[in-house]
């Protein structure tokens, strides 16, 4: 028996890829939900919102030539459950991980140098050090062609 088009299903994830997830229907077939179709958000990870094994409503889009079912998980929810995935994303440690990854947080809270040891100020150096070095290096390659030699 294959999916009707248009109709709402419970389904339980099998796979999950960084384009999207693999569901099972209850009729056995598989397919596929876009990573365009999980949320109404934008989804940066799939993994924030499905997990290997869950179980999900999903409506059925579309079946092409090859068979190959299109599902939407987004599509199947109520206004209701969409508004509680929302809330719970914004409040989720995903969520906030995902933030502090895409904002720029500004320059690292330093020590002062009263309240460091000599091992920690000995670090900072060294890190300030090879960072300045290494920027140095990539300048220098770029303005001679990749080698920093002469021939």
């Amino acid at each position: 028996m294959q999916a009707e088009i248009g109709s709402i299903v419970d389904g339980k994830v099998n796979g999950i890829q960084p384009f999207g997830a693999f569901i099972t229907l209850p009729t056995g077939e598989t397919g596929m939900v876009h990573i365009s179709e999980v949320s109404d958000d934008y989804v940066h990870d799939i993994r924030d919102y499905l997990t290997e094994g869950q179980e999900v409503r999903v409506k059925v889009l579309g079946v092409n030539d090859k068979n190959k079912i299109s599902l939407s998980v987004k599509q199947a929810m109520t206004a209701q459950e969409k508004e509680a995935v929302r809330e719970e994303q914004r409040s989720g440690a995903a969520r906030q991980r995902n933030l502090k990854a895409r904002v720029w947080q500004g320059p690292p809270k330093r020590t002062p140098r009263e309240e460091m040891t000599f091992e920690e100020m000995m670090s900072s150096f060294k890190k300030t050090s090879e960072e300045k070095l290494s920027d140095l290096k990539r300048t220098t390659e770029a303005h001679t062609g990749g080698s920093s030699r002469r021939k």
